[in-house]
């Protein structure tokens, strides 16, 4: 299946710091807040929302293609993906600009206070879908540029291609309308608990409603697991037992890469999303989004410690 993912890319820059963050914020001034924590480590990783995911799926045999704008200094991070199995023909480098980049400071109970600099992602609307030279079976609409989320969507539905929509951080920025005009049509919406309340705010919608525009709905929950809803079904996808926790820091992502390989493989949607849930916990067992590797046996050896898949896993072994 030709899974195509538009989105930000980013360098990440990951520092830990080893007290607790609500014990240093007063928020009854935070009006005039002027806050600094010391941190014990840093670290600059891959990131960025498309190339995330579609490390996770390459690690499962899959080769996505990604479509993004990144700046002068992408040539190592795409000789990586490269090497990877990602296909980066379409990550289009725009001269004088540095690529993206996410600051995240997390604290001994894994929340993060993160700022992000769009850099070339600026530039992301310059692309378009219209120019490809075959149809992707699927689109993912991830956070991007503001003016190419609205625009990937739109050229989806004019070209009629299936689409997962993943507002994700954009959610904050979104207008209820712009949520809406978005969601209509989309094959697929994710997103974590918090924004699906912060979606159903600003819509006006809820569960039901929103089933009326999108095909599939996926809800995670961080440790409480995930819930898929479509054709009125209630899906509970439980997490696997981590190792250790290390670094939250592209976790959803990984759980996007496994969900969409299974996805490909015409799975169901149980099957798909137990994927994604241990592919998943690989992810937060490291630091950064991209530092997680395992061969596919060893994955589908250590997910049917957890789940029963039938054999169908074999289908990934065998690729």
């Amino acid at each position: 299946m030709d899974i195509l993912l538009t989105g930000s890319v980013a360098y990440d820059y990951l520092m830990t710091f080893p007290g607790l963050f609500q014990e240093q914020i007063l928020y009854e001034r935070l009006a005039s807040i002027s806050l600094s924590f010391l941190v014990d480590s840093m670290s600059k990783q891959r990131g960025g929302v498309a190339p995330n995911i579609a490390y996770s799926m390459a690690l499962l045999g899959e080769r996505p293609r990604v479509m993004a704008t990144v700046g002068e200094d992408f040539a190592e991070y795409r000789a990586w993906l490269d090497a990877k199995g990602v296909d980066t023909a379409l990550m289009q480098v725009v001269p004088g600009l540095f690529t993206a980049s996410f600051f995240a400071t997390t604290d001994r109970t894994s929340a993060q206070i993160a700022s992000f600099y769009p850099g070339a992602m600026g530039r992301a609307a310059s692309q378009s879908l219209k120019d490809l030279a075959s149809k992707p079976d699927l689109v993912v609409v991830s956070p991007n540029a503001p003016d190419a989320m609205m625009k990937f969507p739109a050229e989806c539905r004019e070209l009629g291609i299936k689409y997962l929509y993943d507002p994700s951080q954009q959610v904050l920025r979104l207008e209820g309308s712009e949520l809406a005009r978005d969601m209509e049509g989309a094959y697929f919406l994710f997103c974590n608990d918090y924004e699906f309340g912060l979606i159903s705010k600003k819509t006006g919608w809820d569960l039901k409603q929103m089933l009326q525009h999108v095909k599939v709905v996926v809800v995670t929950r961080g440790k409480e697991g995930a819930n898929l809803y479509t054709d009125g079904q209630d899906i509970f996808i439980p997490t696997v037992p981590e190792r250790e926790v290390v670094d939250p820091t592209g976790v959803g992502d990984a759980f996007r890469g496994g969900f969409l390989t299974g996805y490909s493989h015409s799975f169901d949607w149980k099957l798909c999303g137990e994927i994604g849930s241990l592919a998943a916990v690989y992810c937060l067992e490291q630091r950064g989004p991209q530092a997680h590797s395992y061969t596919r046996t060893e994955f589908v050896s250590r997910f049917r410690e957890h789940f029963d898949d039938g054999g169908k896993l074999n289908q990934i072994i065998r690729e």
